[in-house]
């Protein structure tokens, strides 16, 4: 079983559905996919054998780097061009506490009791 991703005309997924194998019956299924809906196709897969990410809704479709990148979420975060995922400009603390990011801040603030 194989997952598909639909983009738009900007690179963001718009769809993901289930299909076949690639090269299953000797067919391109990405190509078949574009040409049957008329929206780009590619590939992604949970265990980021296929373009680094799973695609999802929102995510983007960078060709560059031919992964699918998350939306940001923070202004501040910058692309780690290897995992094609936000990192916070501090790292987050390593102590088992539950933290969330304060971009007014900056910083990692401790969100526990």
């Amino acid at each position: 079983m194989a997952h598909y991703a639909f983009l738009n005309e900007n690179n963001e997924v718009v769809e993901v559905i289930v299909g076949r194998n690639e090269h299953e019956l000797g067919i391109d299924w990405e190509e078949h996919y574009s040409n049957f809906r008329g929206l780009m196709c590619k590939r992604t897969s949970y265990n980021g054998n296929y373009r680094k990410n799973f695609a999802g809704l929102g995510y983007t479709y960078n060709t560059l780097l031919d992964a699918f990148i998350p939306p940001k979420p923070y202004n501040s975060w910058q692309l780690n061009e290897t995992t094609c995922l936000w990192q916070a400009p501090v790292a987050m603390p390593q102590d088992g506490k539950p933290y969330q990011w304060n971009e007014e801040t900056l910083s990692w603030i401790n969100i526990g009791e």
